[in-house]
C-alpha cells in the first residue's frame, strides 16, 4: 500500500468532510486532494524524481501535511528535520541525506540560511509561512505563489512500490553524528492500518497534531488519521493553555502528547476551567510517564488513557497499554496501573524481552531484559549505514536498547534504556525507578535522574529537579521521600534546582546535555 492512497481514499469516501484546520484555515478533503495534485505537479515540473529527498523544516501545518502527501504522489523520500537544530546541525542532515529541494518555514530562517551556506546539493528553497521570502543563493519560492502556478492537467507517475523508502527521519545523535532512519511505504501504512484498530479511530474523530510533525510522536497520525477521514488540527507549537483552548474549541476527540507537555497542561492554573468532555482518549508517548501522572490526566480529563511506547525505527508504536476485556473487571486503581506500564506489543509487530544471551526472560514482572521487535513497521535499516543496520538487528528481530520486564499477560514495562542503567557500587539502578517516586512528590513538576562520577562508588545517583511555581522544597527531603519507598541504594546522594529541564524538539527531557555537565573531562562516555 501506497501512502498517497490513504488521501486518494479519504477524499473519494468523504470529500465535503471538513478534513484539516490550520489557524483561519479551513479545508475539505476534496480541497486537500486537489492542492497537494497541485504540488505534486509543481515539484514534478522542477525535476523532481522518485527516490529522491525533499527535506523539510517546518511546524505543524496544512503546508507540512500536503508536502508528506505530495512527496508520497512523485515517489519522493521526505526528510522531517528537527526545527530546533542549529544551522551546522540542518547542514549535515541536508548533505547526508542528498536532499536537492528545502522546504522551510520563514520563522526558522536564520539557522536555515546559516545551514544552507553549507549545503551546495540543495538547488531550490520553497518558503512556508508568512512574509517575504529571503534570498538564499539560489532559486527560491515562496510556497502559495508556488501553488498558484500550477496549472494544467498532471498525470502523476506509477505509484511507488511499497518496499520503497518514503521516509527519513534522523536520531538525535546521542554518541556521534545522528544517523538516518528509512521508513518505506509498507511501514507507514502498515502502522496506520493497526493504529485504526488499536485506537478505534473512525471519521469522527478529531485529531490535534501538539506533538511535532517532524517526529513520529505525532506524524504518525497524518497517515491514520487521514486512512479514516478524521478532521486533522493544528497546532504549530506547543503551548499548554493553548492547547487546553483548542480542545474544547475545536471538540478534539483524541491525541497523543509527550509526558513534558502533559505534565505542564494537568498542571496549568486553569486547566480546571475548560471543557474536555469532546475527549475519548489521551495517548502519551515519547518518554516514561510517572504513574502520579497518569492519574492527573485522568482525573483531569476524565476520558480513557492508552500508554504508549516505541522507537523511529519502529514506525513508531511497539507496545500499547490497551487494557484487555477481561482486566477491564479489575478495580480501577488496578486498571490503571496497568494503563501506567509501557503496554503489551503492538498489533503490526511481535515483540520479545530477551537477556544477553538473546533468551526470553520469564514473565515475572521482575527479571529484565532488552526490547527486541520485528513485523511490517520495522525499519529496513539505517540510511547509507550498512555496519549500523547489521549491528541493530539480530536474526530478524531489531534490538531497541531499552530495558524492560514482562508480566504474565504480556504487558511490558520499561525501567530504562541501555545506555541510562546507573551502576553504583556495583548495583544497577534503573533512572525511571526513581523519578516515578519524585513525580509523587507534590513540589516536584518535571525530574530527571542521571549518574553522575563518584570516587567511591564509580557513579552515584542524581536529580535534576523543577520545582512547582510558589513550592518549596529541599534536597534533604526529596532524598528522604525517596528512601521511604525504594532501596537506599536508589535513592538520590544528592539534589539540583533548575529552572528548567534541556529538551529535544519534541519535548523529550535531554539527559544526554544534564550527564555532560558532570562528566566533562572524565572517562565515562555520556550517552
Amino acid at each position: 500500500m501506497n501512502i498517497a492512497t490513504t488521501l486518494s481514499k479519504a477524499a473519494r469516501l468523504f470529500p465535503e468532510k471538513e478534513a484539516l484546520v490550520d489557524g483561519s484555515a479551513r479545508l475539505t478533503y476534496a480541497m486537500l486532494d486537489e492542492r497537494v495534485g497541485r504540488l505534486a505537479q509543481g515539484l514534478n515540473r522542477l525535476g523532481l524524481e522518485a527516490g529522491q529527498t525533499l527535506s523539510v523544516v517546518a511546524p505543524n501545518s496544512l503546508a507540512f501535511y500536503e508536502l508528506y502527501y505530495a512527496a508520497a504522489r512523485l515517489g519522493l523520500i521526505v526528510n522531517s528535520i528537527n526545527v530546533r537544530l542549529l544551522g551546522p546541525e540542518m547542514a549535515f542532515i541536508l548533505g547526508d541525506a542528498e536532499s536537492r529541494l528545502l522546504a522551510a518555514d520563514l520563522r526558522y530562517q536564520a539557522q536555515v540560511l546559516e545551514a544552507l551556506q553549507d549545503s551546495p546539493r540543495v538547488e531550490r528553497v520553497i518558503w512556508l509561512g508568512q512574509g517575504r521570502a529571503p534570498q538564499a543563493g539560489r532559486e527560491s519560492f515562496g510556497y502559495e505563489d508556488f501553488l498558484a502556478a500550477q496549472t494544467g492537467r498532471f498525470s502523476p507517475p506509477a505509484p511507488a512500490a511499497d518496499d520503497r523508502p518514503a521516509h527519513l527521519y534522523y536520531t538525535s545523535g546521542t554518541t556521534g553524528r545522528p544517523k538516518g532512519v528509512v521508513l518505506t511505504h509498507r511501514n507507514v501504512t502498515a502502522h496506520a492500518l493497526a493504529a485504526v484498530a488499536e485506537f478505534q479511530l473512525t471519521d469522527a474523530d478529531v485529531w490535534l497534531h501538539v506533538a511535532p510533525m517532524f517526529h513520529l510522536a505525532d506524524a504518525w497520525a497524518t497517515f491514520a488519521l487521514t486512512l479514516v477521514g478524521g478532521r486533522h488540527v493544528m497546532m504549530p507549537e506547543f503551548n499548554a493553555g493553548q492547547a487546553l483552548a483548542l480542545i474544547e474549541r475545536e471538540r478534539i476527540t483524541i491525541s497523543n502528547l509527550i509526558p513534558t507537555m502533559l505534565n505542564l497542561m494537568v498542571n496549568h492554573p486553569e486547566a480546571g476551567r475548560f471543557d474536555y468532555s469532546s475527549l475519548r482518549v489521551v495517548l502519551s508517548g515519547g518518554a516514561p510517564i510517572a504513574p502520579e501522572t497518569v492519574k492527573r490526566i485522568i482525573d483531569t480529563f476524565g476520558c480513557g488513557y492508552i500508554q504508549t511506547y516505541g522507537l523511529t525505527e519502529t514506525s513508531p508504536y511497539c507496545t500499547v497499554s490497551t487494557l484487555k476485556a477481561h482486566l477491564k473487571d479489575l478495580p480501577p486503581d488496578a486498571q490503571r496501573a496497568i494503563n501506567s506500564r509501557t503496554g503489551r506489543e503492538y498489533l503490526a509487530v511481535e515483540l520479545r524481552v530477551v537477556d544477553d544471551q538473546g533468551r526470553d526472560v520469564p514473565p515475572d514482572d521482575k527479571s529484565v531484559g532488552e526490547i527486541w521487535v520485528r513485523g511490517d513497521t520495522v525499519t529496513p535499516g539505517y540510511w547509507k549505514r550498512p555496519e549500523a543496520t547489521a549491528e541493530a538487528f539480530q536474526d530478524g528481530w531489531f534490538k531497541t536498547g531499552d530495558l524492560a520486564v514482562i508480566d504474565r499477560e504480556g504487558y511490558v514495562n520499561i525501567v530504562d534504556r541501555k545506555k541510562d542503567v546507573i551502576i553504583t557500587g556495583g548495583e544497577n539502578v534503573y533512572s525511571t525507578e526513581v523519578e516515578y517516586v519524585l513525580y509523587e512528590h507534590p513540589a516536584v513538576l518535571e525530574c530527571a535522574v542521571i549518574g553522575v562520577p563518584d570516587d567511591k562508588w564509580g557513579e552515584a545517583v542524581k536529580a535534576v529537579v523543577v520545582r512547582r511555581e510558589a513550592e518549596s522544597v529541599g534536597p534533604a527531603e526529596l532524598i528522604d521521600f525517596v528512601k521511604k519507598r525504594l532501596a537506599h541504594y536508589k535513592a538520590p546522594k544528592s539534589v539540583d534546582f533548575v529552572s528548567e529541564l534541556p529538551k529535544t524538539g519534541s519535548g523529550k527531557i535531554m539527559k544526554r546535555a544534564l550527564k555532560s555537565r558532570y562528566w566533562e573531562g572524565r572517562e565515562k562516555l555520556v550517552h
